[in-house]
């Protein structure tokens, strides 16, 4: 298809590329590691080289260079609402160039060929207690999917090293086709007494998801396009897509990578910051019975600060500005959601929070991020399970994460093996110096 041929002309120059800053420039030092950031999760080290996405300190988000308002603006629409394509996504994030609306529908075209499940998945899943956390059946849903692995088929007979990729982006598009079936699938298993519905080849891959929950709004529909562009990637080197670069460099498959990548998301430091949102603020809402005067929210969440406790969907460790993803989504709210109680209390506190957060000289950045809005909108929605939201964040996500891993085996990155060290030789280290004065 064409994203193949297109990585494919791109690969020469990328690679060479590559080889020239590795050969003329290998011992150039990036960063000098401290022994705080050792210890604090190597926290803004410079561990990967990536060109798919990343997160300027003033200007958020840039997916291959674009903004998200940019972004927003620039790839093909879907025939039925206001936002992005799917399809027209992951050709960007793949090639890095702008697909047209033909070049996009395409790409959906291509899933829906492919967007059959195999019997045995959700046979997986059936068994599973009740209880199980939807996190937990969406990645054994897609490890459940590695015995269809090209790659792994292919490697087991024998592969160039230089073909990697192509197996890899095969294998990408065989379990993205299949996202929405399994992820929609899931929910309904959870929250709808196990009934299964079949997408309908009638709507794009986004909106599938929507009609397959029983969600027929076209304002659902789109905002779930809206959500997947938000969400598809966000650097290279946060837990998720780290996990699955990791996994991946070990020539583990785009299963085995992708699952490994939804266990990080599932982390309460990582992909559940969404749901703990939407719950802070339906507690908050529950406090007044209702919604606040801006007297009383100031007063409250100045005493919330002053209780030691962190408001949810605030900060960020790169971003200095309101991130643009809360942006797109507040834009999306004042035209859809004026009228929700829930969505006022988001509003009220934006134009408050941050003003009290400011005067505090330990908070670097006091403007919302991309959870503190999220769950309101599916809430309003009535997707209402908050534990289901870090599904939709990993349904959208894994387009960025199988670009990273199909560039990785496209590049020829080799395995991933950091150094660690003992205290005992970090002491040593650290206390030469003192000993030598």
């Amino acid at each position: 298809m064409n994203i193949e041929h297109r990585i494919a002309s791109k690969l020469a120059d990328e690679r060479a590329r590559m080889q020239r800053l590795v050969q003329e420039h290998g011992n150039y030092s990036i960063a000098d590691v401290t022994v705080e950031q050792i210890y604090g999760g190597i926290r803004g080290v410079p561990i990967h080289v990536t060109d798919v996405s990343y997160v300027d300190p003033q200007e958020g988000l840039r997916l291959r260079g674009f903004t998200v308002p940019e972004v927003l603006e620039k790839l093909p629409k879907s025939d039925k609402g206001e936002f992005p394509l799917a399809g027209g996504l992951f050709y960007l994030l793949m090639t890095g160039e702008l697909p047209t609306k033909q070049e996009a529908d395409q790409v959906e075209v291509e899933w829906k060929v492919r967007s059959n499940v195999p019997e045995h998945v959700f046979k997986s899943l059936h068994p599973m207690p009740a209880y199980t956390h939807p996190m937990t059946l969406f990645s054994q849903a897609i490890l459940a999917l590695q015995s269809e692995s090209v790659f792994a088929r292919r490697f087991y007979y024998g592969i160039d090293k230089a073909d990697y990729w192509g197996y890899y982006l095969e294998d990408s598009l065989n379990l993205i086709a299949k996202l929405p079936t399994i992820v929609a699938n899931i929910y309904n298993l959870k929250y709808r007494n196990g009934i299964f519905v079949q997408p309908n080849p009638k709507l794009d891959w986004s909106a599938n998801f929507a009609y397959m929950i029983g969600k027929n709004d076209p304002a659902y529909m789109d905002l779930m396009r809206l959500f997947v562009v938000l969400h598809s990637d966000h650097e290279g080197a946060n837990v998720s897509a780290h996990a699955s670069h990791l996994v991946g460099s070990a020539l583990s498959d785009i299963y085995l990578s992708c699952s490994a990548g939804m266990n990080g998301l599932a982390g309460p430091l990582h992909g559940l910051a969404n749901q703990e949102c939407l719950r802070w603020l339906l507690d908050v809402e529950s406090h007044f019975n209702g919604l606040p005067t801006e007297d009383q929210l100031r007063v409250y969440l100045k005493e919330f600060l002053a209780s030691g406790r962190v408001i949810p969907g605030y900060g960020h460790a790169v971003l200095r500005v309101t991130d643009p993803r809360f942006t797109a989504q507040r834009e999306f709210a004042l035209k859809h959601l004026t009228a929700d109680p829930l969505f006022q209390l988001v509003d009220m506190i934006y134009q408050i929070l941050p003003g009290i957060l400011s005067e505090t000289a330990k908070v670097k950045n006091p403007w919302p991020n991309v959870d503190a809005i999220n769950g309101t909108l599916q809430h309003h929605f009535g997707v209402t399970e908050t534990d289901f939201y870090t599904v939709l964040f990993g349904f959208s996500r894994i387009l960025g994460i199988c670009t990273h891993v199909v560039w990785s085996r496209a590049m020829g990155k080799p395995l991933e093996r950091p150094k660690s060290l003992t205290t005992d030789i970090l002491e040593k280290m650290v206390l030469a110096p003192e000993k030598s004065e």
